[in-house]
């Protein structure tokens, strides 16, 4: 006889606040990736009125068989100004950039959401966002 087993709700079921400010925090600090797709791609050629194998030329580079952006070599988002500290894509920047803060390493417990918030300063203040729609930004992040 199997016996059925609910799946635990995640700890943030009863949602999380986040509001950007445009700090340009999480586009800065550590060398990583920020993954984009031709769609991605396109936007941002589109928005900054270049050609697309131009901008792929300037702004996008290869790992391991995966397109991401180029970045400063202190670890800063190519786009974002040193001056504002603002995205210079924002209305079309990755889905990776717009599911911040509702990641898998911010989310995998509630001592690193607090981590999040202390380095984010819209992380934990401003709009409520529901279970389902944290749910949606992590999925589609994982597209």
């Amino acid at each position: 006889m199997s016996r059925i087993v609910a799946a635990k709700d995640p700890w943030y079921k009863d949602g999380l606040s986040f509001e950007c400010t445009q700090c340009g925090g999480c586009c800065s600090g550590a060398p990583g990736a920020v993954w984009v797709d031709n769609r991605e791609v396109k936007a941002m050629a589109d928005r900054l009125e270049m050609e697309e194998s131009q901008f792929r030329h300037q702004f996008v580079r290869s790992i391991e068989g995966r397109e991401s952006l180029v970045e400063y070599p202190d670890g800063d988002c190519i786009f974002l100004d040193p001056e504002t500290r603002g995205c210079l894509v924002y209305e079309v920047r990755p889905i990776q950039c717009q599911t911040w803060p509702f990641w898998d390493s911010n989310l995998k417990s509630k001592r690193a959401w607090n981590e999040t918030c202390r380095i984010c300063p819209g992380s934990g203040v401003g709009k409520l966002y529901p279970l389902d729609k944290i749910e949606h930004a992590r999925l589609r992040r994982e597209l």
